[in-house]
């Protein structure tokens, strides 16, 4: 079953609720700078597990305690209501690191 892509405004709105969140092509992308490498691993791994039980999994590139989080729904080419609930749970991660 697919996921409807998102509108232009309804990408805009969801912006406004995720004011860490970059909007660029297909994709949405934060970087959460984590207080310890480890931290950023840990960071991670819950997000990891969050997006498996999800079953929608983000691109995630790791430098030092830097990590970049990008979202996009593949399949659709493009982001999703998907993405943009994954993105909120990011955020909520985030903030308890």
């Amino acid at each position: 079953m697919s996921t409807p892509l998102l509108s232009e405004d309804e990408i805009r709105t969801a912006l406004k609720e995720l004011p860490d969140w970059t909007h660029t092509g297909n994709s949405i992308a934060r970087t959460v700078e984590a207080p310890s490498f480890l931290a950023g691993i840990e960071l991670v791994r819950r997000v990891a597990g969050e997006a498996e039980a999800a079953g929608h999994h983000p691109d995630i590139d790791i430098r030092w305690r830097r990590v970049t989080f990008t979202l996009s729904t593949h399949s659709e080419g493009g982001l999703t209501r998907l993405d943009v609930a994954l993105a909120r749970e990011i955020d909520r991660l985030a903030q308890e690191s």
